[in-house]
């Protein structure tokens, strides 16, 4: 009785282990909002770091995170370095691009997990609103293949950028 659990066990984790590797090689998350503002007014929301404290959803989790900002006071070259508890772990975020229409992000986690990541804010005007997507790709490494088949990356992330963007609204709307 034990041979045939243990046999069964292996070749459940052997499936799984298998149908990881169909998983994506890239992970792709993006959400958008319409905010009643012109770029002007959401722009310097997002370029600068100092900012994200009023309307990251990643800021409210660990309220005593570790926070340290250098380069630029904002636009390119500004960088974010953050270390916190295990939900938000420890990172570091850079501004490679600043236009009117679109804000740049390299972003590199630390823990708990290494992964390296490229965020992006598209601006689109559109009369007397703007449309905002918040978007992240990057490389899915073979354990987060194996993860996803167990979490959806897209649902988890996606709910922390459709707050975000509701909290960017309500600043960016007053």
């Amino acid at each position: 009785m034990f041979k045939k659990i243990a046999l069964v066990v292996v070749v459940l984790v052997a499936g799984v282990l298998v149908y990881a590797t169909t998983r994506p090689d890239a992970l792709h998350v993006q959400r958008a909002a319409r905010i009643k503002a012109p770029p002007e007014k959401i722009v310097p929301l997002i370029s600068d770091f100092h900012s994200w404290t009023a309307w990251s959803p990643y800021e409210k989790v660990d309220p005593a995170m570790k926070r340290t900002y250098s380069g630029a006071a904002s636009g390119k070259g500004a960088v974010y370095e953050w270390e916190g508890n295990s939900q938000v772990g420890q990172g570091r975020m850079e501004i490679t691009e600043t236009s009117p229409s679109r804000v740049t992000i390299k972003l590199d986690f630390v823990k708990p997990l290494e992964g390296h990541n490229i965020a992006a804010f598209t601006l689109i005007p559109q009369g007397d609103a703007t449309n905002v997507a918040w978007t992240m790709d990057g490389p899915t490494p073979y354990i987060g293949k194996v993860i996803g088949v167990f979490v959806d990356m897209d649902h988890m992330i996606g709910k922390d950028f459709e707050t975000g963007l509701a909290n960017m609204k309500a600043i960016a709307e007053k």
